[in-house]
């Protein structure tokens, strides 16, 4: 048999079934697709006849995916999505709607919003509108670019742009800076040391790069967003460990001092669009990004 020659499955089918293994519910499908439990009962049906497999098994009173199931919805949920978000680029983009782009709270506030006046008089022409996310792999529906620190490869249906190396190392205010600007980084563990809850392998890193000993680093205080940890370390609560991008305009105004300076990580300051395709306005973008991160 010819497989290559073999029809695709109906795309009502292919939704039908992608909504009940989301929801793992037909009728919450039916409800979702706007459709009767019967109408997403058959579709599902002549899936699984024309693939020759089951799908879905009764699991008590519900519905539970089968293996293929599990494999065919990675897919289709993969391709439904990119799908979604190529159709919305594609209407904002036809009602000339803003660039939509996200980026971490912090990296707004400490980096982009500064730099703000600079873009909109490099780049005229070029709207863009700022939101802010945690997600940090997934572009929800409806975000053009998504800007912050990620590991490469890019995730499934993402286009990455590098812009540069992550660098982190340890701030703090004057009042706790070394006066001696020789000192060792091993007076670094003597001093009350902040971190963030989402990077608790930064100090780990740093000091293994210092040959320090990370066995009992002396942690003050945790913090949920870098940006506490920030304000903490601008009034002299400890010594935190950041992104050099971030501290850039406290260290040049002498708010922070960096006394060892920063490390590159693995990590990268990249530039994340949906799909394989960069649009121009997209592009534009990373090249401002590029430049503005290198002065």
């Amino acid at each position: 048999m010819d497989h290559a020659n073999l029809p695709l499955p109906s795309l009502n089918a292919l939704r039908a079934f992608n909504a009940a293994a989301r929801l793992l519910s037909m009728s919450r499908a039916a409800e979702t697709l706007s459709v009767t439990h019967g109408a997403v009962s058959r579709q599902i049906g002549q899936l699984e006849q024309q693939l020759g497999i089951a799908l879905f098994e009764r699991q008590g009173r519900g519905i539970a995916l089968t293996t293929a199931g599990h494999q065919l919805f990675a897919t289709t949920d993969s391709v439904f999505s990119q799908l979604e978000q190529a159709c919305e680029r594609l209407r904002r983009e036809a009602r000339d709607a803003p660039l939509v782009l996200s980026c971490s709270g912090s990296f707004l506030a400490r980096w982009f919003i500064p730099r703000l006046g600079r873009l909109r008089q490099d780049c005229p022409g070029l709207e863009i509108h700022l939101t802010t996310t945690d997600e940090e792999l997934h572009l929800p529906a409806g975000v053009d670019a998504a800007l912050g620190f990620t590991s490469a490869p890019a995730p499934s249906g993402q286009n990455l742009i590098v812009l540069g190396p992550e660098r982190i190392g340890p701030v703090m205010a004057p009042g706790l800076a070394p006066a001696n600007p020789d000192m060792p980084a091993s007076a670094l563990l003597e001093l009350p040391l902040l971190e963030t809850l989402s990077r608790p392998q930064a100090w780990p890193q740093w000091c293994k790069h210092q040959q320090l000993d990370t066995q009992s680093l002396p942690i003050r205080q945790s913090f949920e967003h870098l940006n506490y940890m920030l304000e903490a370390a601008l009034v002299g609560l400890g010594v935190a460990i950041a992104p050099q991008y971030l501290v850039e305009e406290d260290l040049r105004s002498g708010r922070l001092l960096a006394p060892w300076g920063f490390i590159e990580t693995r990590d990268t300051l990249s530039l994340r669009l949906p799909g394989d395709t960069v649009s121009p306005r997209a592009q534009r973008l990373a090249d401002w990004l590029a430049k503005a991160l290198a002065r």
